[in-house]
């Protein structure tokens, strides 16, 4: 699964400690995502996608093969 967290964030101007603050995980877990290496929950993208007011789909991509 691809993500555009990276660039939404630097869109944003906010760091991932910021990020992960307002959507309720560690800075850690905000690293993991967007490096690839965590796929979040469902609840989790949704408060992403909400956070920069965009689709799901906007910020997750299904890749083949996922």
């Amino acid at each position: 699964m691809k993500n555009s967290i990276r660039v939404a964030r630097a869109e944003r101007r906010i760091t991932q400690q910021q990020l992960a603050d307002a959507v309720g995980v560690s800075r850690q877990t905000i690293n993991a995502i967007e490096s690839g290496r965590f796929i979040p929950s469902t609840v989790l993208a949704l408060r992403m996608a909400s956070h920069f007011g965009k689709a799901v789909e906007e910020l997750f991509v299904l890749e083949d093969g996922d």
